[in-house]
């Protein structure tokens, strides 16, 4: 079952995500390649780290305008930790194996648009200039709102092809944070093996976050010892899952208008269409509308 932990510190707060599971039933649902099914479930981890604080009925929604082989992808997501998203180009690099990972993404806009009931959502936005979405999502977190946060993302595959893991963390520095603790946090950081690999390894959410913290202590000009403890304040599951149905689908299709719709069911019969998040497909008819 996939799940997100969040917890606290004196000096950070955190949280951890084993996606594999919803990344692995969005690559069923939209037939990636691997270099795709790499970024896109990226996309989707950052998607769930980023909406852990979702509260009530908001909602989050991410979206990439980039010049990558993949091309728009965007999310919703909400506090039950279901999430959706759609990808504009699943089949890319099918025909070149070699492409870098860094092109499946490339360059452009981020956009973070939280609903959260107002009149109108808040929309952040940064640029995308790494080509690693981690990177990426940390520049926008310290240039919108001014908060240091080492992200780490992965998908890993194993021998047959077929995902194994996906998941990643991150780690926010609150205010006042101490030195020590930023110094001592980049050489954890650069120290630990990736998450796909200690997720090989056996170790859940709760091991990594323990191996992240361990030798965080240190000892003042006094020889006082400062102890870094850190607190788990919530755990949940969450799941790639689609709310549409066939009376949003009718209301969406309803605006095209009725010279359009009589078009389309005399010619063809039917006004079929698919929801982009889950491939669901729905058939309307001339009766359905009732002209």
């Amino acid at each position: 079952m996939d799940r997100m932990i969040r917890g606290v510190s004196k000096n950070a707060r955190f949280i951890l995500v084993d996606s594999t599971d919803l990344v692995r039933e969005a690559n069923k649902i939209h037939n990636c390649t691997p270099g795709a099914i790499t970024t896109f479930g990226r996309f989707l981890t950052a998607g769930i780290l980023i909406g852990a604080t979702v509260k009530g009925d908001d909602l989050l929604t991410l979206r990439t305008e980039t010049d990558g082989l993949v091309g728009q992808m965007l999310l919703t997501v909400n506090s039950k930790g279901d999430i959706k998203g759609y990808l504009e180009s699943p089949g890319a690099g099918i025909e070149n194996s070699d492409v870098k990972i860094s092109e499946f993404l490339g360059t452009g806009i981020l956009r973070v648009i939280k609903d959260m009931g107002l009149k109108e959502p808040y929309i952040g936005m940064s640029e995308m200039n790494s080509g690693d979405l981690a990177q990426d999502l940390a520049y926008y977190y310290y240039t919108s709102e001014q908060t240091p946060s080492v992200v780490i993302l992965g998908v890993s595959f194993d021998e047959t092809g077929d995902i194994e893991y996906a998941g990643g963390y991150m780690i926010q520095l609150l205010p006042d944070c101490d030195d020590f603790f930023i110094d001592k946090l980049e050489e954890k950081i650069k120290a630990i093996r990736t998450f796909t690999e200690l997720r090989k390894g056996g170790m859940d959410l709760e091991r990594i976050i323990k191996l992240i913290y361990e030798d965080m202590d240190i000892e003042d000009g006094e020889g006082e010892l400062l102890v870094e403890e850190y607190k788990i304040l919530e755990e949940k599951s969450i799941q790639y899952s689609c709310n549409c149905s066939r009376e949003k689908m009718f209301d969406k299709v309803i605006v095209i208008g009725k010279e359009e719709i009589e078009n389309i069911t005399s010619e063809k019969g039917s006004l079929d269409v698919e929801c982009h998040f889950c491939g669901e497909k729905y058939k309307f008819i001339e009766e359905d509308f009732n002209f």
